[in-house]
């Protein structure tokens, strides 16, 4: 015979489970949205360098901008760089030797 006190003989609390479902969402995995265009700090901070650094790369040709169309027609002035690109970039210059 179960107690009185459990949870499946004790009357429910609205509150109370609205609350404990509230920090259940809080607490579950959110897995992060990572986008594939990056601008100038975005790729900064993805290759732990500073935004001069990005617009010297992009200046020297190691790295590329992608130009996307605005609704005029005319490209939107943002610098973004693909996330793949920075990729690549990082495997052409890692260290083998080891």
């Amino acid at each position: 015979m179960k107690a009185s006190h459990d949870s499946d003989t004790a009357p429910q609390n609205p509150r109370m489970n609205a609350e404990r479902n509230a920090s259940a969402l809080a607490t579950q995995a959110v897995t992060p949205i990572h986008p594939r265009l990056l601008d100038l700090e975005g790729a900064a901070q993805y290759l732990g360098v500073s935004s001069w650094t990005i617009r010297s790369l992009l200046d020297g040709g190691k790295l590329h901008r992608v130009r996307l169309p605005g609704e005029d027609g005319k490209e939107i002035r943002k610098v973004l760089i693909d996330r793949n690109d920075l990729d690549h970039f990082i495997d052409q210059w890692k260290d083998r030797n080891f």
